[in-house]
């Protein structure tokens, strides 16, 4: 597949359009975000476990004021002055007390003036910093969803890589904090500490295409919050929104950016 050169707000307005289903190597250098969507009274809650967990979840930016879905904190986010969290994801899951009931490619008949959608930082955003260093991720070959597996009660990506290349990837991933940082395990003795049984078995996406000699690498994963969503059940009332995984939002945020995310909080 390779990277489409577009720019931030051209990739979101093709997804509005509904003629972008992928995100994975679109507008290269720019952030991508995963999306949780609540009824503001568990928005705290939800602010609280990105704090305690900012490597699963590293909280890019929120809306600003519930039912608000066109204002994001910080400003710098998104820049374009008619940005909607509902149309400008490719496409969408719906949860009701912590079911999926429906994927759809827009939400706006859904939305209420209560809902609260939190940005979560997403390791599609530091994919053309592989490419560039010749380690192109295999999905963005094959063009299929990367694959993500279950990981405890942490949802996990992963990249096929011979391990000579691990310690390359891992520096190129290191500095990217505010989308999930290096690796969290690699090697299949490194599955099995993650709980996966079968790598060609994942909850969400698709089994990736191994060579010979390549070994999976994981990166924590920004779907994680759909799987709290679930375990909430009926104590989640009110309907909860996330992306569809592979379906991510590209920010106006730059790789440049990173440091000033991790310094300034959210």
């Amino acid at each position: 597949m390779g990277s489409i050169d577009s720019t931030s707000l051209q990739a979101r307005l093709l997804c509005r359009e509904n003629r972008l289903t992928n995100t994975s190597g679109v507008a290269p250098g720019y952030l991508q975000a995963d999306l949780l969507i609540l009824p503001a009274k568990h928005a705290t809650d939800f602010h609280n476990l990105c704090s305690r967990n900012p490597v699963a979840c590293p909280l890019l930016g929120m809306t600003s004021v519930p039912g608000d879905p066109h204002r994001i904190k910080p400003a710098n986010c998104i820049q374009s002055p008619d940005f909607d969290v509902r149309t400008d994801f490719p496409k969408y899951r719906v949860y009701k007390s912590g079911k999926h009931c429906e994927s759809r490619l827009d939400i706006s008949d859904l939305w209420t003036h209560d809902h609260v959608a939190f940005l979560i930082g997403c390791s599609f955003s530091f994919e053309d910093a592989l490419v560039a260093a010749g380690l192109t991720p295999r999905h963005q070959e094959t063009g299929s969803t990367r694959v993500s597996s279950p990981g405890g009660h942490c949802i996990v990506s992963m990249r096929p890589y011979i391990p000579e290349q691990i310690e390359s990837v891992r520096e190129i991933t290191r500095t990217y904090l505010s989308t999930h940082g290096e690796p969290v395990a690699w090697g299949w003795e490194g599955a099995k500490e993650l709980g996966i049984l079968d790598i060609d078995k994942p909850d969400f996406g698709e089994p990736q295409q191994f060579k010979e000699g390549e070994v999976p690498v994981f990166w924590a994963c920004g779907v994680s919050p759909q799987i709290a969503v679930e375990a909430a059940g009926d104590r989640l009332d009110g309907l909860v929104f996330a992306h569809e995984p592979g379906h991510m939002l590209v920010t106006d945020w730059t790789a440049g950016d990173l440091e000033k995310l991790r310094s300034g909080g959210i």
